[in-house]
């Protein structure tokens, strides 16, 4: 789609009067500025989610994005818009990821000074990579709200400029980027998928497609179940704080979203939905095996969405993979619960007679019905143990919930009471 064409004009819709959404001319004004800083990142069909939802799906790479992530985009475009004084006093973050890394980077490319605060215990692959795009990190605070609280004391004492992660036109106009990419890329989408935390991606991302397509693009926003307010927050009219609890999604937990993003999420965003964190594992899972794609639990959400079919009749639908920075040791955590989430993998305890080779009958009946023990924990302590009794937990890869309950089945005839602990 060129969306400088005639059509596309006859098409224009604008924001709601007195809206927060950028323009569409600042929006274009971004992408010239960032098409020497930032990557165009591919657009990838999927086979595979396609059979699944009976529609064309693409995803959108940002998780292959310099940084790994969409952030250097709206980071870099509010950088550029500096004065030369703001430039020379610095910049200033506090992220314990992608904004972190967004901000180190554009203003490394652009020639800023930036310090950037993170929460003590980042995760290491994140710190690293803050400090390697060339900003001086300190380490203050346990959770992000401290390291932002010592950042805004930070601006205040020495005049550096705060960037806030998502709440700022500039940002969003940046986000934005990704949207004028989707339209040109798909000219005939129909639904957009995108990850929300604080909301600036998918602001801009609705304020480009909304006025350079018109209203017949359906913009759908994902979050986290355990840190969902934007729903919440549409539904009582006005911003609302929630409570958020642990979620693997931890780049989109956000507790309460932005100001000027809310007013653009209700006005031109047509529904947020929810996922769970099995979901999400299940999702990272797919997009791994089906996709060849790493991509970190936030940038999931919205494939978790597609899966859980919490996006009926979708059509030519573009899903946006956010970010790609996960650290390794959560990844693994993260497959593991998505094997478990997808019936692949089982844990049993099982009582067992205290007598020499129990262990190896066990074994052997679930060899014989096609399981693959990868785990064993053998214990005569056990809670209900009794005495002349030992107990096993024992953890298999499974092909599904009915080779689960085959395995299950082959036990219980043979006079075992095996309990799922982990399915």
């Amino acid at each position: 789609m060129a969306l400088a064409d005639s059509a596309a004009a006859a098409r224009l819709v604008q924001a709601p009067a007195g809206s927060a959404a950028p323009s569409l001319e600042r929006i274009q004004d971004a992408r010239r500025v960032l098409s020497s800083l930032v990557a165009r990142t591919p657009m990838e069909h999927s086979r595979y989610l396609g059979g699944v939802v009976g529609a064309p799906v693409h995803l959108k790479c940002e998780n292959l994005q310099r940084t790994g992530s969409y952030k250097i985009r709206g980071a870099s475009y509010r950088l550029s818009r500096l004065t030369d004084e703001e430039r020379a006093r610095g910049v200033v973050a506090a992220s314990a990821g992608n904004h972190a890394q967004g901000v180190a980077a554009a203003a490394r490319l652009l020639g800023i000074p930036a310090t950037i605060f993170m929460p003590i215990g980042v995760a290491l692959p994140k710190l690293e990579a803050t400090r390697d795009y060339g900003a001086r990190v300190e380490l203050v605070g346990h959770v992000v709200d401290e390291s932002l609280a010592a950042a805004a004391a930070f601006a205040e004492d020495t005049g550096a400029v705060l960037i806030p992660p998502f709440d700022h036109p500039d940002v969003m106009a940046g986000q934005g980027t990704v949207g004028l990419e989707i339209l040109e890329d798909v000219p005939d989408v129909r639904t957009v998928v995108v990850p929300v935390g604080g909301g600036g991606l998918i602001a801009g991302v609705a304020a480009a497609i909304k006025a350079a397509a018109g209203h017949d693009v359906r913009i759908i926003g994902v979050q986290a179940e355990n840190a969902a307010p934007f729903p919440v927050s549409l539904e009582a009219g006005e911003v609302r704080t929630v409570p958020t609890a642990p979620t693997i999604a931890d780049g989109i937990a956000v507790g309460t979203p932005g100001r000027l993003t809310f007013e653009v999420v209700r006005d031109l965003v047509d529904e947020v939905v929810t996922v769970t964190d099995d979901e999400t594992a299940t999702a990272l899972l797919v997009l791994l095996e089906r996709g060849k794609l790493v991509v970190e639990p936030a940038g999931a959400v919205g494939v978790a969405a597609l899966l859980s079919g919490r996006v009926p009749d979708p059509g030519s639908t573009v899903v946006v993979l956010s970010g790609g920075n996960i650290d390794p040791l959560m990844m693994e955590r993260v497959i593991s619960r998505g094997l478990v989430a997808s019936d692949r993998y089982m844990t049993l305890r099982i009582p067992l007679p205290d007598r020499p080779g129990q262990l190896a009958v066990v074994s052997a009946m679930i060899a014989e019905a096609g399981a693959n023990v990868v785990e064993v924990l053998h214990t005569r302590h056990g809670m209900g143990t009794q005495i002349g009794e030992v107990q096993i937990d024992i953890a298999m890869e499974t092909r599904g919930r009915a080779h689960q309950s085959l395995v299950i089945e082959a036990l219980e005839q043979a006079g075992y009471k095996p309990q799922v602990i982990a399915a």
